[in-house]
Order: C-alpha cells, then sequence, then structure tokens
C-alpha cells in the first residue's frame, strides 16, 4: 500500500491529503522541471542515446521505402505495449487476422486498437499539435469495444485512480496520482513543455514527458499505452525522427519491474537520474535494434525485387513491396494494397511461391488459401539482444 513516510518533497512533487470528509492519501506533481542538473552518468547514457538515434533517423531519412518498415515496428510496438497491461497476443496473429479479416480475440483486438489510435494520432499531427485534445482522441480509438470501453473513453477522469495489485483499492493502493481537481493545471504545464525548444534536450524532454504523464494518470485506464506513445510523438513533431521507427515498450516489457521501479524512484525520491539513465538506455538499444531489422529488410526487399524482375515482368515487383506490410497474405490483402482483381492477386501470390519468396500454409477456417513470408516475418519477431 501507499506508505507516505517513503515519499520526500522533491522538484517533482510531494504526498499529500485531499481535502473533504473523503479526503485520501495521494501524489501531488509539480510542473515539470525545465532544469535539471544531471549525474555524468545519465549525461553519457544521453551522448549514446543521441548517437543512437541519429544513426536510426539518418536510416529513415535514406530508406527508398519508409512506410514499409513503419508498419512492422508499429506492430511489435502494439504488441508489447498492451502486453504490458496484460494482454497476450503476439504478432504473428495481428498479421493473420490483417491478412483473413476474421474477427479477432479481445487480446488481439487491444492491439489493433493500438495500432489504430497511433495512425490516427499521425494523421491528425498534420493539423492538430500535440495536445490533450489529441491525446484524447486517441485514447477513445484505444479503448473503443475493448476492456476498459465502460471507463470513460477519451474523456479526463473525473475521478480518483490508482495503480496496485489485482483487486487494490484507493487505501491498499502502490500509488495513488494526483486529485481529478488537479488536472487541468497539470495538463496544460504538459502541453507547454511539449511545445517549448529545450532546454532540457530532446530525449531528456521526452523521459521527462512520459514520466509526467503516467504520474498524473490523467485516464481511468489505458495511461501506460498513450504515455509510451508520447514518446514517439514527440520525436517525430520535433524533427528527431522523420517517421515513427522507434519502439520502446519491448525494452519497457522485457524490464518491466525496472521501470515501474524507475518511475517510483522519481515520485519518491526526486531520483530522476535513475530513471533517465533506464530511459535512455532503452532509446539506445532500440534505436540500434531498429536500424538493425532496417538492414535486414532492405536487403530481403531488394533481394527479392531482383529475382522477381529477372523471372516476370508482372506486378509482383509490387506485390513484393506489400509482404513487408503484411507478411502473411491472402488474395484480398493484394487486392486492396494494389488495387487488382482477385484472379490477379492470386497470379501474384503464385508467381511469388514459384520463387520460394512466400510459402503456401493451410487454408484458413472460411477455406482462404493465405501465404507467408516466412524470412520476413521471422526478421520482424526476432527477439532483440538482452
Amino acid at each position: 500500500m501507499l506508505d507516505p513516510e517513503r515519499y520526500l518533497e522533491t522538484p517533482f512533487g510531494s504526498i499529500g491529503r485531499t481535502g473533504g470528509r473523503f479526503g485520501y492519501v495521494a501524489y501531488f506533481p509539480k510542473p515539470i522541471p525545465r532544469s535539471l542538473a544531471l549525474a555524468s552518468a545519465t549525461v553519457q547514457r544521453l551522448a549514446d542515446a543521441e548517437a543512437a538515434l541519429g544513426r536510426l533517423a539518418g536510416a529513415g531519412r535514406l530508406l527508398p521505402a519508409p512506410h514499409l518498415l513503419v508498419r512492422p515496428y508499429l506492430a511489435r510496438e502494439a504488441v508489447a505495449s498492451t502486453r504490458i497491461e496484460g494482454t497476450r497476443a503476439d504478432v504473428g496473429q495481428v498479421y493473420a487476422l490483417a491478412a483473413t479479416g476474421d474477427a479477432p480475440g479481445p487480446d488481439v483486438e487491444e492491439v489493433l486498437n493500438y495500432i489504430r489510435a497511433m495512425e490516427i494520432g499521425l494523421r491528425r499531427l498534420e493539423s492538430l499539435p500535440l495536445s490533450v485534445r489529441l491525446l484524447r482522441e486517441m485514447h477513445a480509438e484505444l479503448l473503443a469495444g475493448v476492456r476498459g470501453r465502460e471507463r470513460q473513453p477519451g474523456e479526463l477522469r473525473s475521478s480518483p485512480n490508482w495503480i496496485g495489485a489485482p483487486g487494490a483499492t484507493l487505501e491498499t493502493a502502490t500509488f495513488v496520482p494526483p486529485p481529478p481537481e488537479e488536472l487541468a493545471d497539470l495538463l496544460a504545464d504538459l502541453e507547454r513543455f511539449a511545445h517549448e525548444n529545450g532546454p532540457p534536450p530532446a530525449l531528456v524532454r521526452a523521459g521527462l514527458l512520459h514520466y509526467q504523464f503516467e504520474t498524473i494518470h490523467p485516464f481511468l485506464d489505458g495511461n501506460g499505452r498513450l504515455g509510451r506513445l508520447l514518446v514517439v510523438f514527440l520525436l517525430v513533431t520535433t524533427g528527431r525522427l522523420p517517421s515513427p521507427l522507434l519502439y520502446l515498450s519491448p525494452y519497457f516489457e522485457r524490464r518491466r519491474d525496472e521501470y515501474y521501479a524507475s518511475l517510483q524512484a522519481v515520485r519518491e525520491r526526486g531520483d530522476i537520474d535513475h530513471y533517465l539513465q533506464f530511459f535512455l538506455t532503452g532509446v539506445e538499444r532500440q534505436s540500434n535494434d531498429a536500424v538493425d531489422r532496417a538492414e535486414q529488410l532492405l536487403d530481403l526487399r531488394e533481394r527479392y525485387r531482383l529475382q522477381v524482375q529477372a523471372a516476370t515482368r508482372s506486378r509482383a515487383v509490387a506485390a513484393v513491396d506489400v509482404l513487408f506490410a503484411f507478411p502473411i497474405l491472402t488474395s484480398r490483402v493484394i487486392e486492396q494494397q494494389l488495387d487488382v482483381s482477385r484472379p490477379t492477386a492470386l497470379k501474384l501470390l503464385v508467381q511469388l511461391a514459384s520463387l520460394e519468396i512466400l510459402t503456401e500454409e493451410e487454408a484458413g477456417r472460411r477455406g482462404q488459401r493465405r501465404w507467408v513470408a516466412a524470412e520476413v516475418l521471422r526478421v520482424i519477431t526476432a527477439d532483440e539482444p538482452a
């Protein structure tokens, strides 16, 4: 349970009791500090993370077709982020359902909602700044029709919430975010911070933005998933990334206990260095991982295109690009992506299978023929190094 004795008064906030007859103990964040004295170890982590992010951004700008990589990376991010919240979906299931159009189970539907929320958010960024309004629109999509849909999708909470073990109450929670009446000022500060031009550096700002959002916990559900999306959104809007190629959730998922402990260390002791070192290490590792996967996928793409061009003059070359976004395919996917008839789509799939680029699997539940780009799927789903 929340122990007030563990909390110090720090530049990030303090513990306190809400007013009124039914007052309760909660954490009251302060506005995000604009000036930080970082430990030398944190500064070194920042330098390493900046270098790795720079390589990723450079790779993204040089990609002949960056959209081919965004969807695979987003699928990994969505699966890992929802797993942190307790789902059990995997990337293969997501791709299989995208191919067949079958109705998803609850866990996969949460992953698909996450993907849609991010895609909607990225489109809206073209006309809407990174703001609470944007987050509310994304939140509405995130919880549409899934677990948590009764918890005010798209609406800021008007009641307390808390973090703890299953079945925890306000009295037994391990952490209680600020009361609802504090949200307006805290979120206004969050918005201002997102649009200020340093200091601190962009990656530190991204880490602070994520920390503060998770600490405010402005929605009744979905805060973790939305807060992790905030990181890549800030890096895209500030021009640090040309497209959303960084995915941090797999790193957070593998180190879930350390992730939560690092957030809590800031709240209890103001230990921002511990949290930022964890966060920046994740940026470095995931940036390097993203570059490695990009190189492998682009090598495959080039090899496949050369194979197809040598064997046929059909639209199979265009179909090669589709299988990087959809490594599990049916004719339905090719029809939709290339705007061709079903016979043409089937012909293209059979051609790619004859070149051993695709492998035909057993038909789906409705008798649909399915093909898998096994090498592509292997690169996308391979575990990151520890």
